[in-house]
């Protein structure tokens, strides 16, 4: 087995699993199978990892490593748990506590322990004592110079304090976790982890330069590991993630159906939500509103919750009672601010939508003060967009035009064509508000180009409705030739309402006075009028 363990020893961890693949187990050592098991991990499926990791256990167990046997016992309690099978998990977090006890003294042993019982505190909403857990573990591994339990109890610590709204000091620690990674002072398994677990602490808070530089450094190694199959699903994800940032939508969507191909293939298919929810956001912007609610309906299918995109799904589709239920909902929720990070921006829109300047005013300032905390670019540009669209709905566009302009360059910072190109559209709102139509039409304009080049239909149909020509035929006015231009590109009269911020009964009469000024019978008609006359 010399050749393995070669194979092994250079990070060749494909080459390895193969040759201790055409080993019968018994056959092995304990110390092989301890270093097969690691090899499985990174390029096997969840039963190759269950079934070898199980026999290193035994083997350990047997010579009387306890060490080495809690250190399995560990393994393959995280790994039931990344599965889902959560009884076994349990059951072998507490076969790693009881090996512990029988070491007896204190070892980086029972710094895994108390990481495992930081998980359980955690499902359990005890966020104190989760946190207490991590320090325990972090002591620990610091104490027993374990390079493995100090980087995820670093990471882990900088999740806990993100969730509690510690902002700096959470992202301090997942920026300390990623050095220990960068510089390769942990093993193959634990680095995957840590990077996939920090990538997510940034990307709940949508501190999108760190998810790029991550997921850079991450595809890196990810390249680096022979025949990796581990992580590959997590990596194309976060891939996708910063390609629908930076508007490379088609490439995200590709990389979303690799990554539910990846997470079969390693036989996790619950993990395979997350790539649906991400495609349906996608899919949304593009105005593909059928197939945007089968994915969330996908990704409902598979535990996770398809909110708050589903309800902005709803709102496009002129569903605004729908959507502001939901939203209504989620408000309700006593959720911590990583999660009203991800809410607020959508439920301001949702409420502006619904007419109530009043309730989301509040929440826009919510917003801009959890940005203020966070210091990410693009939370930043999120909560300024949100503090501009409220002003202008309130009828202040001078108002509304610092807080927009501030957007646009803040999105543009944050390389997000899409979101940069939406503010740009509100400050081209503002302008025509404010009669200075020639400015306006240059917005509106830079809007439309970027929103026909990522593919964003009904955005890019918006700014047409928008930019109306300064004389306008057959009498109408702007508002008119807006609805008159929804309208022949198919939209319904909810659909209308809810892109304008119009009731239904506001555009049935725009409707009735467009037939009325064109002579019209009917939507057809009004259709093709605006067609000859070069309005769409």
């Amino acid at each position: 087995m010399s050749q393995a363990t070669d194979h092994f020893a250079r990070g060749d961890w494909q080459a390895a699993y193969d040759a201790w693949s055409r080993t019968e187990p018994d056959g092995l050592s304990a110390a092989e199978l301890g270093s097969f098991s690691a090899a499985v991990e990174l390029v096997g499926t969840h039963d190759e990892v269950v079934r070898v990791l199980q026999r290193a256990f035994l083997a350990h167990r047997e010579a009387g490593d306890l060490h080495s046997a809690a250190g399995c016992a560990f393994r393959l309690s995280m790994a039931m748990a990344e599965h889902g099978e959560h009884a076994l998990a349990g059951g072998w977090a507490a076969r790693a506590a009881e090996l512990v006890e029988e070491i007896g003294e204190e070892c980086a042993e029972r710094g895994w322990a108390r990481f495992l019982m930081m998980y359980r505190a955690l499902g359990e909403g005890d966020l104190a004592t989760a946190q207490d857990l991590a320090d325990e573990a972090h002591a620990l591994g610091r104490r027993f110079h374990d390079a493995d339990l100090t980087a995820m109890s670093t990471c882990a610590r900088g999740r806990l304090a993100i969730m509690a709204g510690r902002f700096a000091e959470g992202l301090a620690q997942l920026d300390d976790s990623m050095v220990r990674v960068i510089t390769g002072e942990v093993s193959p398994f634990i680095a995957g982890h840590v990077y996939c677990t920090a990538i997510e602490g940034a990307q709940e808070i949508s501190d999108f330069g760190r998810v790029a530089e991550w997921t850079a450094a991450l595809e890196r190694w990810c390249d680096a590991q022979p025949g990796l199959l581990a992580f590959t699903g997590q990596c194309a994800v976060h891939r996708g993630q910063v390609m629908r940032l930076r508007g490379a939508w088609d490439d995200a969507l590709g990389e979303y159906a690799r990554a539910a191909e990846r997470y079969d293939e390693l036989g996790t298919p619950s993990a395979i939500g997350l790539t649906f929810l991400e495609t349906g956001d996608v899919l949304r912007l593009r105005g593909s509103l059928d197939d945007a609610d089968a994915a969330y309906q996908r990704a409902a299918d598979l535990g996770l919750d398809p909110q708050p995109g589903l309800a902005l799904l709803w709102l496009a589709a002129g569903r605004p009672a729908a959507a502001l239920a939901a939203v209504d909902r989620l408000l309700a929720a006593p959720d911590g601010p990583v999660q009203r990070c991800r809410l607020l921006p959508a439920a301001v829109e949702v409420l502006l939508a619904s007419h109530d300047v009043a309730r989301a005013r509040p929440l826009a300032e919510e917003l801009a003060s959890l940005a203020s905390e966070v210091g990410a670019t693009a939370l930043s540009a999120a909560a300024a967009q949100a503090l501009g669209a409220v002003e202008l709905a309130a009828g202040d566009a001078s108002g509304a035009l610092p807080y927009l302009r501030k957007a646009h360059q803040l999105w543009a910072q944050a390389s997000a064509p899409y979101d940069a190109a939406v503010a740009r559209l509100l400050v081209g709102r503002c302008l025509l508000a404010l009669a200075d139509s020639s400015s306006a039409e240059r917005e509106l304009t830079a809007a439309r180009a970027v929103f026909r080049q990522v593919g964003a239909a009904p955005m890019a149909d918006l700014a047409s409705a928008l930019l109306a020509p300064a004389s306008l035929p057959g009498g109408l006015t702007a508002r008119e030739v807006e609805v008159l231009r929804l309208v022949a590109s198919g939209r319904s009269n909810p659909q209308i309402a809810g892109e304008l911020v119009l009731s239904e009964k506001t555009v049935a009469r725009h409707l009735s006075n467009i037939f009325g000024k064109l002579d019209v019978g009917s939507r057809t008609a009004a259709a093709a009028y605006a067609f000859e006359h070069g309005l769409v």
